[in-house]
């Protein structure tokens, strides 16, 4: 009786966790689908009148298009330079052995703990010598390290057992031969688990954008749109709330689609630090 009461406890209290949580998602997909005049009548709950102008307004004032298509651009290029550069880096901390391997452990872990905000002019000032700034290249060359994806992968690394690697030893195998037939093949859950944190992270980044970009042909989805909200759709709360919603769509689709991965993932990378 006690672990039943403790149960329903439990499940109450992530259920007014979950409310909280979703609460500003529907008032966002409720404005989105409602007309101006009636977005703040006080009736937060229920929709009171149905209209896609809203949307339609977005995509006619806004080049959003544009805006999804350069937002893909730079997250599949920095998740495609971080799987390159990434996954040879963790391979090399956890399970090969050289001199400095202790220190750049705790480099890796504290960059982790360095914003890049800190960074950010010292980068900004390299990539102007370059003539990069303003264009797609500067949202992509600065991230495509990572060192949150590194130790991710290097805890991955860890809990597959030694005798996989002594097996393709006596197999012949050097260390990049191991990397591509044995340790991408089964790395696939950690690399989707990291793949999504970039993919959320940079979608949704405007610090950076705002930071290099001067125009909006490069513009991703979120510096985009914040650019159009003052001067083309003003104080429309509706037009506003769309952009949003077509904003963090692609997010929940995508999590939605791998989200059994994800959490597989995350169990399978939670090895201990050595």
């Amino acid at each position: 009786m006690h672990r039943k009461r403790h149960q329903f406890a439990l499940h109450a209290a992530l259920a007014i966790g979950a409310i909280f949580m979703l609460l500003p998602f529907w008032l966002m997909l409720r404005a989105s689908f409602t007309p101006e005049e009636l977005i703040f009548s006080g009736n937060l709950l229920t929709l009171e009148a149905f209209t896609f102008e809203n949307y339609v307004k977005v995509f006619a004032e806004v080049p959003i298009l544009r805006y999804y298509l350069n937002g893909i651009f730079v997250v599949v290029a920095i998740l495609i330079g971080q799987i390159v550069i990434c996954v040879p880096a963790a391979y090399a901390l956890s399970r090969l052995n050289f001199k400095g391997q202790d220190l750049s452990l705790w480099l890796v872990l504290v960059a982790i703990m360095v914003p890049y905000h800190v960074t950010a002019i010292p980068v900004y000032v390299m990539l102007a010598q370059f003539g990069l700034i303003d264009t797609r290249s500067a949202l992509i060359i600065p991230f495509l390290g990572s060192a949150f994806s590194v130790f991710l992968l290097r805890q991955f690394f860890l809990t597959i057992p030694s005798s996989v690697f002594d097996a393709a030893r006596l197999d012949g195998a050097g260390p990049f031969r191991t990397l591509t037939h044995v340790v991408f093949p089964m790395a696939r859950p950690a690399i989707l688990t990291f793949g999504i944190f970039s993919f959320v992270s940079h979608w949704n980044d405007y610090f950076w954008p705002s930071f290099v970009l001067r125009s909006d042909h490069a513009a991703t989805v979120p510096f985009g749109i914040v650019k159009f909200l003052d001067r083309e759709l003003g104080g429309d709360y509706g037009a506003q709330m769309a952009a949003a919603t077509l904003t963090v769509l692609p997010l929940l689709i995508g999590f939605l689609l791998a989200q059994k991965q994800f959490i597989a993932g995350i169990a399978m990378s939670s090895g201990q630090v050595e």
